[in-house]
């Protein structure tokens, strides 16, 4: 059995990669033969993959159009069906990516994205490989903010804590308890707690309480996600 059927991610970079490639125009496949390669593929290895756990709606060396009508090629947009679009890039560190040139280029580039209503999110070589923790709490925490999980016209004041805690529910991990929560965002288990907690009381999540009435974990309420449960666990709120 070879790497990429043993082990998860692989398959499912493999498989990605495949699809684009099948799906592209010559300039673009051509970009994903050549340039698209170690640092990209670390990025989804080490920060995404561990945060997200799956590589859907991804999609590598991602064409968009300046204003000046040329093609400008992304490491990969992110393209759910709802929530806003997003442009995550990782960035080496050496002599040809700090000349002045691409410097210059770079920033012309990351303006027309932003001009252009994409979310951005950029990570370095250095804390992909050293930080990746850090990398996965700023991306959870970007794809709790843009996510665009509550219904419009449901407006409730959110933390970004809380923000990050309803897309793990709702999108990511399923029904976490608060050391899984806390392990997932990097942060103490109390603030994981608190958070949590609030959520409840805002209507946005319900805890799921054992016969002796401990709480387990938490679900989206049914107000956001209806959700029928099979195994006998009481569900109450608080």
């Amino acid at each position: 059995m070879g790497a990429s059927q043993s082990n998860p991610f692989e398959q499912a970079y493999d498989q990605m990669m495949e699809q684009a490639i099948r799906s592209s125009g010559e300039d673009r496949k051509k970009r994903l033969k050549e340039d698209h390669g170690y640092l990209e593929k670390l990025f989804l290895e080490k920060v995404w993959w561990p945060a997200v756990g799956n590589l859907n709606f991804l999609h590598p060396e991602y064409e968009i159009r300046d204003f000046k009508d040329g093609v400008r090629f992304c490491d990969y947009a992110y393209l759910p069906p709802k929530g806003s679009d997003m442009i995550l890039e990782t960035d080496g560190f050496g002599p040809h990516s700090m000349s002045r040139w691409k410097f210059g280029d770079d920033l012309e580039r990351q303006n027309h994205i932003l001009l252009d209503d994409w979310k951005l999110l950029r990570f370095s070589r250095d804390f992909i490989l050293e930080k990746p923790r850090q990398c996965q709490q700023t991306l959870l925490l970007g794809l709790a903010k843009w996510s665009g999980m509550l219904p419009k016209e449901q407006v409730i004041e959110l933390n970004v804590y809380e923000r990050a805690i309803l897309h793990l529910v709702m999108e990511l991990s399923g029904d976490p308890t608060p050391a899984d929560t806390a392990k997932k965002l990097a942060i103490d288990r109390k603030t994981a707690l608190s958070n949590l907690r609030s959520l409840a009381d805002k209507g946005l999540l319900t805890p799921i309480r054992s016969a002796k009435g401990r709480t387990m974990r938490y679900v989206p309420a049914a107000s956001l996600q209806p959700r029928k449960r099979s195994d006998g666990a009481k569900i109450e709120r608080y």
